[in-house]
């Protein structure tokens, strides 16, 4: 059974940094896609950032230059840089991994 576990989240300042991890139990890790997703207060859950099998990227403009995402596969991890962070990226975070969803972990971003 596959089990997604997410974990890093947190208060933090404007312009502060965070990394997120998130764990995949189950499953040939290194075959699937992985992406974080975030829903803030009142809105819909969004797309964050993606990487394929192979490591290529693809981010949302509104966090390109600031998040980077990675992976490593024989750990099983996939992560979430976050830096320069702004009161409109407090959200819930979200890993998937293939079509299996953690629980979320809050970043709150305020002063």
């Amino acid at each position: 059974q596959v089990q997604v576990v997410e974990s890093g989240g947190g208060l933090v300042q404007p312009g502060g940094s965070l990394r997120l991890s998130c764990t995949a139990s189950g499953g040939i890790f290194r075959i699937y896609g992985m992406s974080w997703y975030r829903q803030g207060p009142g809105k819909q859950r969004e797309l964050v950032a993606e990487i394929t099998a192979g490591g290529t990227t693809n981010y949302a403009d509104s966090v390109k230059g600031r998040f980077t995402i990675s992976r490593e596969n024989a750990k099983k991890m996939l992560y979430l840089q976050m830096n320069n962070l702004k009161p409109e990226d407090t959200a819930v975070y979200y890993c998937r991994y293939s079509s299996y969803w953690g629980q979320g972990t809050q970043v709150p971003v305020s002063s």
